[in-house]
């Protein structure tokens, strides 16, 4: 934001250039996608991209299997990242696990258990590529929390109050029991449960990519009953390898999903995304984490008491049910601040939000786009403003004279008020300034001028019936203020629906519209009102001056007499 030093609006695709992403389809044996399918992932990848409904990213279909995804300004490469994730997420339990290595080396660090308090125990991670975490968590009571073992330090140091500690934990207090896990490659490791020996081979001979490579062929396949998968990243060098069992509750049951901020007070270090089940998806999720709980309590170190959260085909993280089924039907993904960000946050929740793409993309192509076009039609538009903004203070100084320097001070703060709106919109919600929003912004400039005339009629109708200043600038307001408001209503209203059933530079100009129709209500109601009221205190505007633009004589000679002002004059 502006604390932030960013004092100029972000633009859009037309006016600063950016990036256009080509995805193409993957179908089996290269057929043509369903025309359903497509209009589907089409709708899906507008959500995300415009999921605060401001970025304005064009997307389009093209042929039969690609899609193409424009994206305004430079340094999208996360977003393009993200358009073309499938987003299957599944929740499956674990039933092998261990570090990914060619010899055979076990993982550096155990499991650390959770606190009694209910809150995870708050852990780091030293040295090595952090890693996200997830910890599931029940709403309706603060028992039944997990804690990922990836998060775990060679020495954890958590304490029992939710909060980090440095130093050992308080007398009294519940503390961690490091475990080590298996050796994967070791000879002996329990496979029993597992009824599919080729899985087993493929878990045996795996060897993860530390830089969360390509998946595990068949472990983004949900009909498949034993998967074997690997951790997103690495931590500390080394990468933990599963074999999973059958999908116990998959994305579609995700009815929400949201970015929450860092708090330290309940033992959240960085940003965390926060899903919230169906009905259906929260009893499946209260049965496996019973099932986890259970295995918990027949062996700790059992690799059955985790349960595995898979996102697209690669295990985000593995947390151990210690404290008793979850049945609150939310969990919450988190990691390291370093790596797990706002805008990281912003991006997986609106991944998930908007549901798993129905075919999965390949990014054909990434072309950079000029701004070129662009520069010189805002160029124009700037000036067509100045010109149109030049004109309207002409005719406001001319014929209300002082009373109009009013009127420019009020599209001043509006103008002002307009330009911060966009800068702030732009940080925290990623609006980029278009042309459409541009012409959007010009034609509210008649709007705003309008409410001006409105309320300076009133009051100067007041002065030709004879009334003084003082008591004539309130009975104006009230004259007034009830016109401003239905026509700005009715403008705000034409803007809302025009948003929601337009798409595209359409959708734009409406929301620049209604944004500065809005700033018009409150410029008219906290700056121009007060500022009249003010003004008609001085002895220049109070006394009538001629060049005030409220003098009555003049008022009177230049307009027909109010009925008021008749009806005194035919009884004298």
């Amino acid at each position: 934001m502006l604390l932030q030093g960013q004092i100029t609006p972000k633009l859009g695709l037309d006016l600063a250039g950016g990036t256009t992403v080509t995805l193409t389809a993957k179908t089996e044996a290269g057929k043509t996608p369903p025309t359903a399918q497509m209009d589907q992932a089409v709708k899906i990848i507008n959500q995300r991209v415009n999921g605060l409904g401001v970025a304005d990213a064009e997307v389009s279909k093209q042929g039969t299997n690609n899609i193409i995804v424009s994206i305004g300004g430079a340094g999208q490469q996360q977003v393009v990242d993200t358009i073309g994730k499938t987003a299957k997420l599944q929740f499956r339990q674990v039933y092998a696990s261990g570090a990914s290595t060619p010899n055979g080396q076990p993982l550096p660090s155990g499991t650390p258990t959770a606190s009694t308090s209910g809150s995870p125990s708050p852990s780091a991670s030293p040295s090595g590529s952090p890693k996200a975490g997830v910890k599931p968590s029940d709403t309706s009571t603060p028992r039944g929390r997990a804690v990922s073992g990836a998060l775990a330090a060679p020495t954890p140091t958590p304490s029992g109050s939710g909060k980090p500690s440095p130093s050992a934990t308080p007398s009294g207090q519940p503390t961690t029991t490091p475990t080590v896990p298996p050796d994967p490659n070791a000879a002996g490791q329990d496979f029993s449960g597992i009824d599919d020996q080729a899985v087993i081979k493929q878990y045996q001979s795996l060897v993860c990519s530390p830089n969360g490579g390509p998946t595990v062929p068949g472990s983004n396949n949900p009909a498949l009953k034993w998967v074997a998968a690997c951790d997103q990243k690495a931590e500390n060098g080394q990468v933990t390898k599963y074999i999973l069992g059958p999908v116990r509750v998959e994305g579609t049951q995700v009815s929400g999903a949201n970015a929450l901020p860092p708090d330290p007070q309940n033992g959240r270090q960085s940003w965390s995304v926060s899903l919230k089940f169906k009905g259906q998806g929260t009893k499946q999720f209260g049965d496996v984490t019973s099932d986890a709980y259970k295995a918990y309590q027949a062996n700790p170190s059992a690799p059955q008491a985790q349960v595995a959260i898979i996102l697209d085909g690669q295990v985000v993280s593995a947390p151990q049910i210690r404290e008793g089924a979850i049945t609150g039907g939310t969990a919450s993904i988190d990691g390291p601040a370093d790596s797990f960000t706002q805008s990281y946050a912003d991006n997986l929740a609106n991944v998930l939000k908007f549901g798993a793409l129905p075919l999965e993309f390949q990014q054909s192509s990434i072309d950079e786009v000029s701004s070129t076009l662009g520069a010189d039609q805002l160029h124009g538009g700037l000036i067509a403003g100045a010109i149109g903004l030049g004109l309207v203070v002409i005719y406001c100084l001319l014929y209300y004279q002082g009373l109009g320097l009013v009127a420019v001070g009020s599209l001043v703060v509006a103008g002002a008020t307009t330009y911060l709106s966009v800068v702030i919109l732009g940080e925290g919600m990623g609006f980029r300034l278009t042309l459409p929003h541009i012409i959007g912004l010009i034609v509210s400039i008649g709007i705003t001028a309008d409410s001006f005339i409105v309320y300076f009629e009133r009051l100067r109708d007041e002065l030709r019936a004879g009334r003084t200043l003082r008591p004539s600038v309130e009975n104006a307001w009230k004259r007034a203020r009830r016109t401003i408001l239905v026509a700005d209503a009715v403008t705000f209203i034409a803007a809302l629906v025009l948003y929601f059933l337009a798409v595209g530079g359409v959708r734009g100009f409406a929301f620049a519209m209604g944004l500065t129709t809005l700033i018009d209500v409150v410029v008219v109601f906290f700056f121009t009102k007060p500022l009249v009221a003010l003004l008609s205190r001085t002895e220049f505007f109070g006394r009538g001056h001629k060049f005030s633009g409220l003098d009555r004589n003049r008022l009177r000679r230049s307009g027909p007499t109010p009925p008021a002002a008749r009806t005194k004059s035919q009884e004298a």
